[in-house]
């Protein structure tokens, strides 16, 4: 899953979750059944983690292109350098 595809991943999860969770307390109001709309909140949950949770191919549409590893030879990674500060004692 690409960065942009991890972004819609988690727009469509809100709002999913959103909707089904109003849903729920209209049908649970509506029938004056608390187990009807826990019943339908967690179908609603249910649903949302089979859209978002696999890797679905439309959350592939923009791919990452990796530095090949022989051109990855070609440029080393950056030495870091450590300057240590020595503290002057006092008298």
């Amino acid at each position: 899953m690409d960065w942009q595809g991890q972004k819609l991943a988690e727009q469509i999860m809100q709002i999913m979750l959103l909707v089904f969770a109003v849903t729920a307390f209209v049908a649970g109001y509506v029938l004056g059944s608390f187990q009807m709309m826990v019943l339908v909140y967690a179908g609603g949950v249910t649903l949302t983690g089979l859209i978002t949770i696999p890797n679905w191919p439309f959350f592939n549409r923009h791919p990452l292109n990796w530095l090949d590893p022989s051109e990855a030879e070609k440029h080393p990674k950056p030495q870091v350098t450590v300057i240590s500060k020595k503290k002057g004692s006092k008298k």
